[in-house]
């Protein structure tokens, strides 16, 4: 055998140590990547290749493969690997309908995670959340605002999913022609969306239209169009069989029907799922679970049931060929990500760590929370120069919490600016006073979040590090709850006299990501496990709110949030509403920018703001009737695409490329925007497709935007072009999508509920 001498750096996941000799063809970057496959598939024990078919991979020291760890996180930012840039919460980045800036973050996450790797790999490290292959973005469709998780998506419209979703892989995969920079994934696979307490044992039961037209395109989207090289199988059953372990989503969607060749990875301990008492007790054991999962396609577990695969191949449940069908995606996913080959053949081998947390990318931070700001309503209150005031009062259990603007899925920041010390930090000629005011709900405080243990600013790995502090980031404190005696009449009404001392009062609310999330342990008034069992504000911060307005100050509401609240009976107590989300580490300051009017806030819903808990349909029903924009017939409180600036836009007539067209073929949609108004902004125009004569089908859907930036004065002319696919519907006899022939109408506006004049369409 012709022995290779090649020059690599470390002896590691895939950067091999200097002037090492080797054996083995699969060590030869110079051969075919199947050739090298097959090589190594065809020198590993049945034990090593079931050992490969986990998250935490055991090395193979004989063949000099060490081990790797497939699970890593990245939602917003690398998370649970120590120090990262900490960007806006994913709903927040959805609100800013801007593809090709989500598309730069995630360009710069990328950078930092391979940064991150770089330097493990230096350092002979090979650590959970240290690697190169990142289970995000979460393309679930957000149907229910009640869901704890719906902060991790896009919000709850199909094609601003697949477009921002499509973004975040294209940022994360790279554009190199011979290996991936990192893995995204797409999850979780699918019809995915809680309640929390019930997703190790539900069912859930979906029309067919309501499938293909609202559950699966995000997905489709991501593995045609975008090359997602991973895909994440969900906990929840679907036509009573668990996601990780159908034959119809995983074979004949996934692999036959969209060709997927990438990887499928469980979600964790979803095959336990299968077996364990309580749970969707499809099978008998671990064996059996595990053999049916490999078969249906799923290649890697996040767990270590499949370690019975060995017993399942004993047992004649499973063959050693099925498993070796695994087993190659598993490699080809560790080739193309250049694990095997040596470090100067990799385009991202010389990221250096200096790249995590540096100005650029704080800076980046700071532009996409302002970005992702909506204001939904403003009484001639915002913005506030500078200098316009003398005394600022900020109050709210949201103000000075450090944690709560980290979302979930979170890195450790460097810093961490809140809305207190953003408005700070905004005015500084100013008074700014501060009082919590109310807890979130009576009798609750959220308890501070830990820092994971991960990598400092020196590249160094540091273990959990004591309570209060890792790196130069401090952690906020546990406030104890504020007593009853805070929530008489007597003392919000002195609460609200103080205030009223103010030029305006700016009132930080909403909720926090320790009140909704995954699988939370928390059981309170409104609140259950993780998900809302209402979505209204809480009803003390109305009492507050209510009284703080009572003084005649203007009062100004900031919302943080990671999903929508019910706010009809809240409307009239503020003069100015902003929804800051979870803004991340730079949210704080982004706040200010926005309330000084440094920035003109263009960002918008992506999701529905209804009036009360009430339009809800139950919460378990997956159907999408009367759900979202799409499918509701009542008036929203705030619609879906809905967002104010500080200027004002007009749109001319919308006119179509053709009035009539052919199936298959796109039609373009031309409309002149102005900015009429006195200040530089931003407008988002949005086209949504109606389909007439179609009880079925959605009262619309948006199928394109575009963001124009203009100067006060300036107008532009946008052409936004509707693709074929615009038209399909759910079609019974190719039991998938389908362009409908017949009548539409094109709604060209700024919102969904503000669309102007329909412009008819008829399809041949």
């Amino acid at each position: 055998m012709k022995k290779v001498i090649v020059t690599f750096l470390a002896l590691a996941i895939g950067i091999i140590s200097v002037a090492q000799t080797f054996s083995y063809p699969f060590q030869n970057p110079e051969l075919p990547r199947q050739q090298r496959i097959d090589d190594l598939i065809g020198r590993m024990t049945l034990e090593e290749k079931v050992a490969f078919l986990m998250n935490g991979s055991e090395g193979i020291e004989r063949l000099g493969i060490p081990e790797y760890n497939w699970w890593n996180e990245a939602l917003h930012g690398v998370a649970r690997a120590g120090v990262a840039t900490v960007f806006p919460q994913a709903i927040a980045m959805a609100a800013m309908f801007d593809p090709e800036e989500h598309e730069k973050t995630f360009s710069i996450i990328s950078d930092e995670a391979r940064a991150k790797y770089n330097e493990a790999i230096r350092r002979g490290q090979h650590l959970q959340y240290l690697g190169l292959s990142f289970w995000t973005p979460n393309i679930n469709i957000f149907r229910d605002p009640r869901w704890g998780r719906g902060q991790e998506t896009y919000g709850e419209d199909p094609y601003l999913t697949s477009v921002i979703g499509k973004a975040a892989v294209r940022g994360l995969q790279g554009n190199d022609d011979n290996y991936y920079k990192l893995h995204a994934c797409a999850k979780h696979f699918a019809v995915h969306s809680g309640p929390e307490s019930l997703r190790h044992s539900f069912d859930a039961v979906v029309s067919q239209r309501d499938l293909w037209e609202t559950y699966l395109p995000a997905f489709k989207a991501l593995v045609t169009e975008a090359d997602v090289q991973e895909v994440m199988g969900a906990y929840n059953r679907y036509e009573g069989v668990p996601c990780c372990g159908s034959d119809l989503l995983l074979m004949d969607i996934l692999r036959n029907r969209w060709n997927y060749q990438g990887l499928v990875v469980s979600d964790c301990g979803a095959i336990t799922d299968f077996f364990k008492p309580g749970a969707h007790g499809t099978h008998t054991d671990a064996a059996s679970a595990s053999a049916d999962a490999v078969k249906a396609g799923t290649d890697i577990e996040c767990g270590s049931n499949y370690k019975t695969l060995v017993e399942a191949v004993e047992r004649g449940i499973i063959s050693e060929t099925d498993i070796d069908v695994a087993v190659r995606r598993v490699l080809k996913g560790r080739f193309e990500l250049g694990m095997f080959d040596p470090v100067e053949m990799l385009p991202w081998a010389d990221i250096p760590y200096s790249v995590v947390a540096c100005d650029e990318h704080n800076a980046q931070a700071r532009k996409v929370a302002r970005q992702s700001m909506v204001l939904l309503k403003n009484n001639d209150v915002l913005p506030i120069r500078r200098g316009s005031v003398s005394k600022i009062a900020v109050i709210g259990p949201n103000a000075a919490d450090s944690t709560l603007m980290l979302g979930n899925y979170n890195g450790d920041p460097t810093h961490v600016i809140t809305v207190l010390q953003g408005i700070r930090n905004a005015y500084p000629d100013a008074e700014v006073t501060y009082e919590r005011g109310c807890d979130h709900l009576e009798g609750f405080t959220p308890v501070p979040k830990a820092p994971r243990a991960g990598m400092n600013m020196a590249g160094e790995w540091e273990g959990v590090p004591a309570a209060g502090e890792s790196g130069s980031r401090k952690v906020a404190q546990k406030l104890p709850p504020m007593g009853p005696e805070c929530y008489t009449d007597e003392a919000i009404a002195a609460l609200a006299a103080r205030a009223a001392e103010a030029d305006v009062i700016v009132f930080a609310g909403g909720i926090t990501p320790a009140l909704e999330g995954e699988e939370l342990g928390v059981h309170l008034d409104g609140f259950a496990g993780g998900d809302r069992s209402r979505i209204e504000l809480p009803a003390i911060q109305g009492k507050v709110l209510k009284a703080l307005h009572s003084t005649g100050k203007p009062v100004v509401f900031v919302l943080c949030t990671g999903s929508a609240i019910a706010l009809a009976q809240n409307e009239a107590d503020y003069d100015a509403l902003v929804v800051a989300w979870y803004g991340g580490q730079e949210g704080g300051n982004a706040l200010g920018d926005v309330l000084t009017g440094d920035y003109n806030p263009s960002g918008k819903l992506p999701v529905t703001f209804y009036k009360s808990t009430a339009q809800l349909p139950d919460f378990t029903n997956y159907d999408m009737n009367g759900r979202t924009y799409r499918y509701m017939t009542e008036a929203p409180l705030y619609a879906f695409g809905y967002g104010m600036s500080y200027t004002s836009f007009k749109l001319g007539k919308a006119r179509l490329s053709s009035k009539k067209i052919k199936r298959g073929k796109p039609v373009t949609v031309k409309v002149k925007v102005s900015n009429v108004g006195a200040i530089d902004g931003a407008e988002t125009v949005q086209v949504y497709v109606k389909r007439l004569n179609d009880a079925a089908a959605p009262v619309m859907s948006l199928k394109g935007f575009q963001k124009a930036r203009l100067a006060a004065g300036k107008s532009v002319k946008l052409k936004i072009t509707l693709p074929s696919d615009a038209f399909e519907y759910y079609d019974v006899a190719s039991d998938g999508l389908a362009v409908k022939s017949g009548d539409y109408q094109i709604l060209v506006g700024t919102s969904s509920a503000d669309t102007g004049r329909p412009l008819p369409l008829r399809i041949k």
